[in-house]
């Protein structure tokens, strides 16, 4: 799979944006990240520092294994540099930001999700850079098309800070100064974003549907498997470290949604002609959604089942009254 797909090769050029489109995108994953981080406290920092088992487990696979063995497997598997590249991109990206609604969807630990969404992305400003061009260089058959993309790092350190730590810092001092407001507008901020990110992908996809329909079905498998590598790696690595099940799903939900719009962010700042990495981080961009939704679903309903057949055992050892 290493030789350059003829789709993309007459089709790069096409992925491009103008600036005002890039500014809207910016300014979408800032609104986004504004919107979370309302809910956020001093107090959550501090939780971590006293329980720091699940945000570190959380940590070590989204940030060192999720990375490292996207980019084995990309090797491994001989896929072609363009789609390596951006899976490797997507697994160096912080954890999504829908990542904590699915937490509380699936009726999992939401401190502990909340409490890992803002070190992420706080690490994520050093991280996401530095994994990105340590494992886009491992690979050999990614090394080239990185070398020459060029993509300076501080430029990429000054998007993340721009689009992440900025807005949760500003939406922390907001959300603690006002938090009524925190309180009764969180959750249509989380809606708008999800519904103006999706609008986005739409459109940027609706100028390109031939090349999308012609790749869609070999770059839905891939995204569709990184995905689930990606919650696996999450699940296995809060098994290791024993957590309890809430924080273990809070760990699993957050390594499998990742911050892809962070991905396409950069790539359609930086290098709008990749257009085999645009496609992959779009196609993440809405797959990992409809994913998180159905296992915090799957979650839910287990739940509500253990938590009926509780109840039946506790209503089957009751003496009858009288």
């Amino acid at each position: 799979m290493n030789e350059m797909n003829p789709v993309f090769s007459t089709s790069l050029d096409t992925f491009q944006m103008s600036p005002a489109a890039l500014l809207a995108l910016n300014a979408i994953l800032a609104f986004m990240m504004f919107g979370v981080s309302l809910g956020l406290r001093s107090a959550d920092f501090r939780r971590v520092l006293r329980r720091p088992v699940a945000p570190i487990t959380g940590l070590v696979a989204q940030f060192l294994v999720l990375p490292a063995v996207t980019c084995a497997a990309t090797w491994a598997l001989d896929i072609s540099p363009g789609l390596a590249l951006g899976m490797i991109l997507v697994s160096c990206c912080p954890g999504g930001t829908f990542s904590n609604v699915m937490t509380w969807i699936g009726r999992a630990n939401v401190a502990t999700s909340v409490s890992m969404t803002a070190i992420s992305s706080l690490a994520a400003v050093v991280m996401t850079p530095f994994n990105f061009a340590l494992y886009g260089s491992l690979n050999p058959q990614t090394r080239d098309l990185l070398q020459a993309i060029a993509l300076p790092a501080e430029n990429m350190v000054l998007i993340v800070v721009m689009v992440l730590a900025v807005p949760m810092v500003v939406g922390m001092v907001v959300g603690a100064r006002f938090p009524r407001f925190s309180q009764s507008s969180e959750r249509y901020f989380r809606t708008a974003s999800l519904f103006v990110f999706l609008l986005f992908v739409a459109i940027s996809f609706s100028k390109h549907w031939q090349t999308a329909l012609q790749i869609a079905g070999s770059v839905l498998v891939l995204v569709v498997v990184h995905n689930a590598l990606a919650f696996l790696i999450g699940d296995l690595s809060s098994r290791a470290a024993r957590l309890p099940v809430g924080d273990r799903r809070a760990v699993t939900m957050e390594v499998g949604i990742q911050n892809s719009g962070l991905a396409l962010a950069i790539l359609f700042t930086f290098y709008p002609q990749a257009g085999e990495m645009l496609v992959i981080a779009g196609f993440w961009g809405v797959w990992h959604l409809v994913s998180g939704l159905c296992l915090a679903g799957y979650w839910s309903y287990s739940n509500n089942r253990c938590q009926r057949l509780e109840e039946q055992k506790v209503r089957a050892v009751q003496p009858d009254s009288v």
